[in-house]
């Protein structure tokens, strides 16, 4: 492999994982430009090569979180195996089927989410829900087994979906919100990378360069949230957004 395409690879690793680490969604950055640059190697084998640098960055971006926000690690705990067990298996289901039926659903949604979030100016900016212990588990189940599921058959924007699931349905400010996302998208990113080992479809030469940029990117962008805090977060959430429906817009309408 020409080591150009090693250094660009590297450098979507970086910023991926700076923004992964606000608001998610850096899986919209090394994504597409992985598929560019590596056009004769299969899609499933690119998908399974990325979640080693997700699982890195998001690594260093959990240990910068767990230091300065408050986790509720019972919670957690559950959210994190139901939603590994989903990735599992919607990491299987793209090895068998395409998913590119799901990009239209996707872009309404993700419109849905923008015009919201920008609306309601105090979205995310403290916690407003004071959910019973029960429901609050069982809301956090349901969201784990979908959003787990669509990080291992789709991906790109997990951890956007995580951090909009645990405001606008757990009731956490965006801060908690991303520090609580970033262990729940381990569990995802592991669960992927479990069923991508067992078929072989990493390829570890691309893998590892990315994933030590990609963790420095996690760290850097998660000190900087810690430092800015929830209006800076709330921002960035919404450039991330609007960027994702630009993209899927994009696969929906030109390709």
């Amino acid at each position: 492999m020409e080591t150009y395409i090693i250094v660009l690879l590297c450098l979507a690793a970086f910023f991926a994982g700076f923004v992964d680490a606000i608001v998610g969604g850096g899986g919209l950055i090394q994504t597409p430009i992985a598929l560019v640059l590596l056009p004769n190697l299969a899609v499933s084998s690119i998908i399974g090569s990325l979640k080693i640098p997700a699982f890195s960055g998001t690594s260093f971006a959990a240990n910068q979180y767990l230091k300065k926000v408050q986790m509720n690690w019972k919670l957690l705990s559950i959210m994190a195996i139901t939603a590994f067990s989903a990735a599992f298996l919607g990491s299987n289901l793209l090895t068998l089927v395409s998913n590119d039926f799901m990009k239209p659903l996707l872009l309404v949604v993700l419109t849905l989410i923008a015009i919201y979030t920008f609306a309601k100016k105090n979205f995310g900016t403290h916690q407003e829900k004071n959910l019973s212990p029960k429901k609050q588990l069982l809301l956090a189940v349901v969201m784990s087994i979908c959003i787990g599921f669509y990080d291992g058959f789709i991906g790109p924007g997990t951890g956007s979906f995580l951090v909009l699931g645990f405001v606008a349905i757990l009731g956490f400010d965006f801060l908690h919100a991303s520090a609580n996302a970033k262990m729940v998208n381990l569990a995802t990113n592991f669960g992927s990378i479990c069923l991508f080992v067992l078929k072989g479809k990493i390829i570890w030469a691309i893998a590892i360069p990315m994933a030590v940029c990609n963790a420095f990117g996690g760290w850097m962008g998660a000190k900087l949230a810690i430092k800015k805090g929830n209006g800076f977060i709330r921002i960035f959430f919404l450039i991330v957004v609007v960027g994702t429906l630009i993209r899927f817009g994009y696969d929906v309408f030109f390709k």
